[in-house]
């Protein structure tokens, strides 16, 4: 699980702006594909393990609710065995009780950190589905300004050609490749900042999840409706 979590957490570190400009430079979409596989492959593991995980949770919770209540039942049984002067028993129960209460608080620890696993891969499932959605616009927006590219290169290539029919200067290419230059740099100055404004949505909705659970962790403290 940890390996799976690292690789996951690696994925969605990854730096979307150095894989657009490898894709550039290489006048080819297969890094960002690469990229794009990976996600799709570690989100199937993380709906896996999330369900695994999840499915671990439930069976922790009901054992320790189980182990719980045998040791609120032996803790009754207890008082009226010694009401009715039964001390053997009593000594009897106490002991039970004890090993009983044992295994529920070894539970409830497991259940904690089961509970906060099972967190961290919800989170980090939203935030690689995010991160998918971000990559996956980005391939449509490189695809487009490589084929704008290729267009120009060609028309490039065209001006050339007649450039050494009819002896023009180098003015009029050296400005085509300044446009093709000026057009990938505004492209790629959107995706950043589109790439930007996602990250600090989905930092703000996993923050405002934390606080909500906080709030409503407290609200059950105090005994308040929600």
């Amino acid at each position: 699980m940890a390996s799976l979590f690292e690789k996951v957490q690696t994925l969605i570190s990854a730096n979307l702006h150095a894989l657009v400009d490898r894709a550039l430079q290489s006048n080819s979409l297969a890094v960002v594909d690469q990229y794009i596989r990976q996600v799709e492959d570690s989100l199937a593991d993380l709906e896996d393990a999330v369900a695994t995980v999840g499915g671990q949770l439930k069976t922790l919770e009901r054992k320790y609710g189980e182990y719980q209540g045998k040791a609120d039942e032996l803790d009754q049984n207890i008082d009226i065995l010694l009401v009715e002067g039964r001390e053997d028993l009593a000594v009897a129960a106490q002991s039970k009780l004890n090993s009983t209460k044992r295994l529920a608080e070894s539970y409830g620890e497991q259940v904690e950190r089961q509970r906060k696993e099972f967190q961290q891969l919800q989170d980090a499932r939203l935030k690689l589905e995010a991160r998918l959605t971000v990559v996956r616009q980005e391939r449509q927006e490189l695809q487009a300004l490589l084929e704008l590219a290729k267009s120009k290169e060609i028309a490039q290539k065209t001006m050339e050609s007649l450039d050494s029919l009819v002896g023009l200067g180098d003015t009029d290419i050296s400005r085509v490749a300044d446009s093709i230059r000026a057009r990938l740099d505004k492209a790629q100055a959107r995706s950043e900042m589109a790439a930007g404004r996602l990250d600090a949505q989905m930092d703000e909705i996993l923050d405002r999840r934390e606080i909500d659970g906080q709030l409503a962790a407290r609200r059950r403290r105090l005994g308040l409706n929600q």
